[in-house]
Formats: C-alpha cells, structure tokens, sequence
C-alpha cells in the first residue's frame, strides 16, 4: 500500500484526533486523500502521507544535513536512556500519544517500539524536512506539520503528551491532554553535552554555561505537583559519528569556524546525556 493510502486509513480511523485550524470544529470525515470539516475546509495530504496545517510557510533553522546528522545519532542511541524513560512512564494500556515537535521522528519511533507499537501516535514538528525525513521510519505513528501555537488537535485528545526540547504552549497543552492524561517534558540540563559545550566555547563565553531555571521555573508554574527526574547517562560517540554530533545540536550555531574545526580534529570517545523530566497530570 502506498504511503498516501496507509495516512488516509490512518485518518479515517482517526478523524476524531484533528481540528480544523481555520474554524475550530472538529474534521468529521475523510474523502479521498483529503480530510474534511463540517464547514467543508479540507487539508490534503501530501504524497508522502503527510498534512500539511500552516496556514503560511515557517522557514527552519534544522536543514536536511542538519537532520539527518541527528538521525544518525538518535539512531546510535543518543537518546535511548529517555525514550526508555517516556516508554516506562506511560501506562501499560494502549495510549493515544502526541509528540510535540518531533523532529525527524525518531525519539517517537523509539518510544513506541519499546511499547510494542500498541498506541495510536502523532508527530509534529514546524520542520517540513523533518516531517519529510520522519514519513521513512515506516513505523505506526502519523506525522504532520503543525503550529505549536494552534495545534490542528481535537480538545482531549490524547492520553499522553511527549516534548523533548521543544517550546511549550501549555495552555494548548491542556486543551488536548485528556483528563487524566499525562504531560511528559524533557529539559537540558547544565551537563547534556557537556563535553561539546566546553570544547566550543571558551570558559567565560556566553555559550559556556546552560542554565534550565527560568524553563524548569514556568513549568513548575503552571504544574505545582509536577514532578522532577534527573536522567544522566554517557554514550561513546564512533569516530565516524563524531562530525554529526557536532552538526545535530544548535550549538554550534554560535561557534567560531576556527573552533569548530579544531573539536573536530580532536574528537572525544564518549558524550554525556544529562536531562530533568518533568511529568504532571493535567485535570
């Protein structure tokens, strides 16, 4: 079956997760490729089996190189000691699942494999070349390109919200969190990378140091009861894969050229993953 095909059963199975983002109500049903409201705005989907929500084009900072260095990484396993963590933190009953701002897809992919791919799950990034890059993972879950700040979701939709270090927009986050259902965020935290950091940037600098409090502050703002995990683990990075992490991060964004090409003639053998998890029950 092509993948237009395999999204457009997803869609009909499904059609009571999404909203139609210009007049609110609930999309009632699927015709064709298309996905349509009751007030007859349709979004189609994208040959490879993808929407397409924006109501206007957001340029992304992450291009193709940069995510398919990240792909290669997370797929190392970078990230395993928190999709491992996520997987745990969910009840062991099928979930309806959204990942917000979920890049190339692969943390969603990871999470739903250790969960024997018993969820309903949707991934969402502003990136359309990681939602691109995300449709060839071949698992179960739906992606679509979406605005954070008007998300295309049904109120109570999901059981479970994932975002690993993506923006917030928790007023948004509790209109499709079902009651019950479980926010789970992942925060840097001083150390995540910490030999990167340290390598690019000169002690003193203002990229020296990373500081999650005004995050972990907001947070703890609008979920009091939330609670605070520290996950903290190394990964040894293969000689192959030590330009991409170098590329996959936004650090090097502020680095010197001169600097870079240095880290890079010096590559260390492992990297350190030093993360909070905040988690809270939204009513």
């Amino acid at each position: 079956m092509k993948k237009i095909d395999e999204a457009a059963a997803f869609l009909t199975a499904h059609v009571n997760l999404f909203r139609c983002p210009v007049c609110l109500a609930p999309y009632d049903h699927v015709d064709g490729h298309s996905l349509v409201c009751p007030n007859g705005h349709n979004v189609d989907l994208s040959k490879k089996g993808t929407l397409y929500f924006m109501q206007r084009a957001v340029d992304s900072e992450y291009d193709n190189d940069m995510l398919a260095a990240r792909r290669r990484m997370l797929q190392a396993g970078l990230f395993a000691g928190i999709t491992e963590e996520f997987a745990a933190q969910m009840p062991a009953s099928p979930q309806t699942i959204l990942d917000v701002g979920c890049g190339e897809g692969t943390p969603l992919a990871d999470v739903l494999q250790r969960r024997d791919n018993r969820d309903t799950a949707i991934g969402f990034d502003l990136s359309k070349p990681g939602i691109n890059l995300a449709t060839q993972l071949g698992g179960p879950a739906f992606f679509c390109v979406a605005d954070l700040a008007q998300m295309p979701f049904s109120d109570g939709a999901f059981t479970t919200v994932l975002d690993l270090f993506s923006p917030s927009a928790y007023k948004e986050f509790n209109r499709v969190i079902a009651p019950g259902g479980r926010l789970l965020k992942v925060i840097p935290n001083s150390d995540y990378l910490i030999e990167l950091r340290q390598a690019i940037f000169p002690a003193g600098s203002a990229h020296a140091t990373y500081d999650n409090g005004n995050v972990l502050g907001l947070f703890k703002q609008h979920y009091p009861e939330a609670t605070a995990q520290r996950i903290r683990y190394q990964v040894p990075v293969p000689a192959d894969l030590f330009a991409d992490l170098m590329l996959m991060t936004p650090m090097h964004w502020g680095a010197d050229e001169a600097q870079l090409a240095q880290v890079k003639a010096n590559p260390f053998a492992h990297i350190t993953v030093d993360v909070t998890l905040l988690s809270t029950q939204v009513n």
